[in-house]
Order: C-alpha cells, then structure tokens, then sequence
C-alpha cells in the first residue's frame, strides 16, 4: 500500500506539469512597458532593445531559432502579427517556460521608438535557475 501512495505522490504532479493546459490569453502578452537591455523578473528574463524599421526581420529570425530549439513548440501568435509565444519543456520533467517574442511600439526613456522585447518566465516554481537567461542570450546570439 506505501508503494501506491509514494507511486501516487511522485507520478500526480509529474502528470500535473506535462498535461496541464497552457492558456494563451494568460501568457501570450507583453512584460512591461519601459527600458532596455536585459532585467531579470521573478522566475524568468526579459530582454528588450530597440529595432530599425518594422522589426520583423528579427523577428522572423529568432522564431526560426526558438522552433529549431529542442522541446520547443509554438503557443500562439506569428510573425505576421508581431508576437509570437513559445513553451520550451525541461528535458526530464517536462516543467514548461514561456517565452514571448514581440515587436513593440512605445513611448520608453529615449523617446517614441520601436522595439523588440523578449520575456521568457517560468510556470512552476520561483527559480528557473538562469535556464531563461541562458535560453534567450542564445537565440539573440544565434541570429547576430
């Protein structure tokens, strides 16, 4: 009878963080509305610079890069419409980390301008132990 219940204790929340359901109205968004450069937020990374033109370019470039990226799906969004959501599932676990990509207009401390921001956050838990930080310098490396 242990067996089950330590069975039952361990497989339950494993179950849990594989099958829950993602809903995109509450990760497919933007992080926040001012600065540049990198900023860690609670149990995640986001990253923002500025972008000539449309941004779509760049934009098209690191989806390229996040879908080529291992255990790597599309939650919502595309290109075409400016911001695109992916989950990226831990190896082992399957513990999933979202990451929005979207090019931005906005009134920020240089001014009127365009940019790209990348936020990537945890579901589960409150560190991620520099995995999103990690994640994302890698796609910005990739397409540079």
């Amino acid at each position: 009878m242990a067996f089950w219940i330590i069975l039952c204790v361990v497989l339950v929340p494993l179950a849990y963080v594989r099958l829950a359901p993602s809903d995109p109205d509450h990760w497919h968004k933007q992080a926040y509305p001012s600065g540049m450069g990198e900023k860690p937020s609670a149990g995640g990374f986001v990253w923002r610079e500025p972008v000539s033109g449309a941004g779509k370019d760049k934009l098209a470039q690191l989806d390229a890069v996040a879908m080529a990226t291992p255990r790597t799906t599309r939650l919502a969004g595309s290109v075409e419409q400016g911001q695109i959501t992916y989950i990226t599932r831990s190896r082992v676990f399957g513990f999933p980390d979202y990451t929005t990509i979207g090019v931005y207009d906005g009134l920020v401390e240089d001014g009127d301008i365009r940019y790209l921001e990348i936020n990537a956050r945890l579901r589960f838990g409150k560190s991620d132990l520099g995995v999103n930080a990690k994640r994302v310098k890698g796609w910005i490396a990739a397409v540079e």
